[in-house]
């Protein structure tokens, strides 16, 4: 019999629920968005997908080439025509291959974001569009980065008004996660 205790880590889909916080976001049909860091699984840009419809576009975006061959084989699988794998990184000005001023929303999920992440996600809102930013608490979690990496609420809110946006929604996303809407 073994001492060693067992920690489930929770996947990004028990953590965080997409819908909802799209929801409170503003998404609704006809949008386009991006998730920026979107990840093998694209648990935003799939649920987006779904509250967009077929007359809006999700763009998932990542600078990994296997976290975007992930996403393409999902829109196979699932039969989904909106969903566009963009390969970038986002800490880039520029580097990413969408017109700008051109979305709708624009997600930094678990990002812990930097300035150039926000220039890069702030370059493809439209004016009236909306950031989302779900990132984690400074709490500590038996999982996730550590605490002195994480950036808090406040810091997060501070970085995007010197940007020249304005805060709409503040919301706990999960036990580990905070929420933060701002509008262009």
């Amino acid at each position: 019999m073994s001492n060693v205790k067992m920690v489930h880590i929770p996947s990004g889909g028990e953590l965080l629920n997409p819908i909802e916080i799209l929801m409170k976001a503003g998404l609704r049909e006809k949008m386009k968005a991006a998730d920026m860091g979107c990840g093998t699984q694209g648990h935003f840009v799939f649920a987006a997908s779904r509250i967009v419809g077929p007359g809006g576009i999700v763009y998932g975006v990542d600078i990994l080439k296997s976290a975007l061959a992930g996403v393409e084989s999902q829109t196979k699988l699932q039969g989904v025509q909106n969903v566009h794998p963009v390969w970038s990184d986002i800490e880039v000005y520029g580097a990413t291959k969408i017109d700008d001023a051109s979305l709708d929303l624009v997600m930094l999920v678990n990002n812990l974001p930097k300035e150039a992440m926000f220039r890069e996600a702030l370059r493809l809102v439209k004016p009236g569009g909306k950031l989302l930013v779900v990132d984690w608490k400074l709490s500590a979690a038996p999982f996730g980065p550590p605490s002195k990496d994480r950036i808090s609420p406040e810091t997060m809110k501070q970085l995007a008004k010197t940007m020249g946006l304005r805060l709409e929604n503040e919301f706990e996303a999960g036990e580990y996660h905070y929420g933060l809407v701002f509008i262009k």
